[in-house]
């Protein structure tokens, strides 16, 4: 006997069934329906890709943004290669311009103009001298001389070292004397040659030398001699080496050697500005 379906009992079924479908399943969305949650971000999401994409195709103007030289070994070579193609071709011209230019040595006008500058490398002190001369050495007053004087108060400690003054003055007398090249410390003095005194050192084509200062001067001995004793000044130096035992000694030399000038004489000098410079 087959049994009776309910029909209330149906009913209620079809009704329980239809709840459960519109359920939420762990806190999710009802079964059946679509999220929408995750709908929002994603498109926010595709919009901000869709924009980038725009711009980098319009910046690339239709070519490879990647720089070639990094993704491009082949490239790489290439340029390095013309590079020093390049640098190669610029020594070529170089050399064919050094080139040229030794080839016109020879000529007469150029021969006249070296002999002349050889002429005038001696007399300028540009070739080193050797022969018969003097050297005259200052030197400032031993430190037990100078305490001495300064307790009495005799004379200031400062008549008591040696000076630019007195080197110059040594020097100008040496070339009065007739000498054919002049040193101090072994530094060749030229024309240009400044000597100029800062604190207890001197200052020759601004290197700082200390005492003792020798001055050797080649040329006639007794001309020489007779400069130095009859310079006014250097009777107060050597006044001053009787007294206070200031240094001053002369030497006289067959064989005296005097290096050539080995510096730039190039000459430096002062320009008036363009415009007046305004002070406050």
């Amino acid at each position: 006997m087959s049994a009776k379906r309910d029909p209330v009992t149906h009913e209620h079924r079809q009704t329980l069934l239809q709840r459960m479908r519109r359920r939420p399943r762990n806190g999710g969305h009802p079964v059946g329906a679509e999220p929408v949650r995750w709908r929002l971000p994603a498109l926010g999401a595709f919009t901000v890709a869709g924009a980038l994409f725009v711009t980098t195709a319009l910046n690339a103007h239709g070519l490879d943004l990647r720089e070639s030289s990094v993704t491009d070994l082949d490239h790489v070579v290439l340029q390095e290669r013309k590079h020093v193609n390049g640098q190669q071709d610029r020594v070529a011209t170089l050399t064919e311009q050094v080139n040229t230019l030794t080839e016109t040595i020879n000529d007469t006008t150029v021969k006249k103009l070296q002999a002349q500058v050889a002429k005038l490398e001696g007399p300028a002190g540009f070739t080193a001298v050797q022969g018969q001369g003097l050297t005259v050495t200052l030197d400032d007053a031993p430190p037990s001389t100078v305490q001495e004087v300064e307790e009495t108060g005799e004379v200031p400690r400062n008549a008591l070292v040696i000076h630019q003054q007195d080197i110059q003055a040594v020097v100008n007398a040496l070339w009065a004397g007739g000498a054919e090249a002049v040193s101090i410390k072994d530094v060749r003095i030229i024309s240009t040659t400044g000597i100029k005194c800062v604190g207890n050192t001197v200052i020759l084509h601004g290197v700082p030398y200390s005492p003792p200062y020798t001055i050797k001067a080649i040329g006639n001995i007794a001309e020489l001699q007779a400069s130095l004793d009859g310079n006014d000044y250097i009777h107060g130096i050597i006044q001053g080496s009787i007294d206070y035992d200031i240094g001053y000694d002369v030497e006289a030399s067959t064989d005296l050697q005097i290096p050539a000038f080995t510096g730039s004489a190039k000459l430096k000098y002062a320009e008036l500005a363009s415009a007046p410079v305004q002070h406050p």
